[in-house]
């Protein structure tokens, strides 16, 4: 049940983003009298689910959900109809409008990305506010990655102040880390201490080679919200509620402490718990790689606050919003091009798993706002066959004044397609891999 909520929710929010993205094309052409032949919502290669055609254009469902277009007249795109181009231009034609028609019919589809973005971001910001965490609310402080602890950082710092300034949500410390200029930490260690750590220029690099990305984690009491079924933790009879006391008699009092003592273990675990005020203790045996299927809610005792905005404080809000999502997003982008980023590129099962297990219209819209602006970005990127790579023959086009021929942008068509299939195909490979290394 849990992949089809998932499912239905990615493939709803696909079809709404492409459909927009493809209007953004659209009508621009049809203002500009230029021949729109399809529109289609995913590829319809040998045949199509539904279609009917209206005026000119036919409209219709691919059985391909890999994306969707619209083929315009005259211009040499996905359908690769280069038999069109040998005709003598008609003045319907993509190629016989002038370049800034083209340059804009072409930008129309990134436009309508980034609006939506915004759009959607300043809705979900009037409908459902903003939650947020103080740093005086996070009261035991946070649990500390080994490899942040050679900064001076230690288990159960408060961190009060980024960069000098007190944050409006301190719980955003390792996406700021990761994708922000951070140059120091002020916090309060726990024995009262107050201390301005300064953080390395490379810290983005340091997280992602190490592999820890969350390095500051809010440390929470060591209570049992969900047992997996059928994992060890089920078999042996750990339930829900369940304070953990202890692991192999070594006290425990967050969580953080549990999962590092049972990931530590060689052997068997015997944990006590607390459960409704008597104790017990628990033999339980771990699975191949230390884990025995428990978790706990990792906001367990914050304090979360809720702030609510007018129509004209969310415009101002979810531009924001949509403006750091495109910085984070370009930010991140780098990493694509390591080594290991290159087997870090998600295809469509990861980006279905963005969505959560059960429906939440909150979390439907906020996803989406995200996936179309990272859409608009990559669809800006000059690779020919996207419409970046259009946009920057047209720009040549206008600058130089000479028009690049078509059987050069018919074998710049064929290299981009080539391009995107092989990312296309690692993406999804990793997937695979990813899927069957559990």
């Amino acid at each position: 049940m849990e992949i089809i909520i998932k499912a239905s929710q990615f493939i709803l929010s696909l079809s709404f983003l492409i459909v927009l993205h493809e209007l953004g094309h659209f009508i621009p052409a049809k203002l500009f009298k230029t021949r729109v032949e399809k529109f289609y919502l995913f590829f319809d290669y040998k045949f199509s689910l539904f279609k009917k055609k209206i005026g000119d254009t036919v409209y219709g469902i691919g059985w391909i959900p890999l994306g969707g277009y619209v083929k315009i007249s005259g211009m040499i795109d996905e359908s690769m109809d280069t038999e069109q181009m040998k005709q003598p231009a008609q003045p319907w034609e993509f190629r016989s409008k002038p370049a800034w028609q083209r340059l804009i019919i072409m930008l129309g589809g990134v436009i309508v990305n980034f609006i939506l973005g915004i759009v959607i971001y300043i809705m979900i910001t009037f409908v459902w506010g903003v939650e947020f965490v103080k740093p005086e609310n996070v009261k035991n402080g946070f649990a500390v990655h080994e490899t942040f602890k050679q900064y001076g950082f230690k288990d159960g710092d408060k961190i009060i102040k980024f960069n000098g300034a007190e944050p409006l949500d301190v719980t955003d410390i390792n996406k700021h880390l990761f994708l922000r200029d951070i140059t120091s930490l002020e916090v309060i260690h726990e024995d009262g201490i107050n201390e301005t750590i300064a953080i390395p220029e490379d810290i983005g690099e340091v997280m992602w080679q190490n592999g820890v990305m969350e390095p500051f984690e809010v440390r929470t009491t060591a209570v049992i919200d969900t047992v997996v079924v059928d994992s060890p933790a089920d078999k042996a009879g750990l339930l829900k509620n369940d304070k953990v006391i202890s692991v192999n008699n070594v006290p425990v009092n967050y969580w953080n402490e549990f999962t590092q003592l049972v990931l530590n273990s060689k052997e068997n675990i015997a944990i006590t718990v607390d459960r409704n005020g008597s104790h017990k203790t628990i033999d339980v045996t771990p699975n191949e790689n230390r884990t025995i299927g428990v978790s706990t809610s990792k906001m367990r005792g914050v304090k979360v606050e809720h702030k609510q905005y007018s129509f004209l404080e969310s415009i101002t809000k979810g531009n924001s919003l949509a403006i750091w999502t495109l910085k984070d997003y370009i930010t991140q982008f780098k990493y694509v091009f390591t080594k290991k980023g290159a087997t870090s590129i998600g295809g469509f099962i990861a980006i279905g798993n963005i969505f959560p297990s059960t429906w939440s219209w909150k979390s439907f819209w906020g996803i989406t706002a995200f996936l179309s602006i990272m859409l608009g970005f990559m669809n800006l990127l000059p690779i020919p066959a996207l419409d970046g790579g259009h946009v920057v023959f047209t720009l040549y086009e206008m600058i130089s004044g000479r028009k690049p021929n078509d059987k050069f942008l018919e074998y710049a068509q064929i290299t981009g397609f080539l391009i995107l299939i092989a990312l296309l195909i690692l993406a999804n490979g990793n997937d695979i891999v990813k899927l069957f290394s559990k």
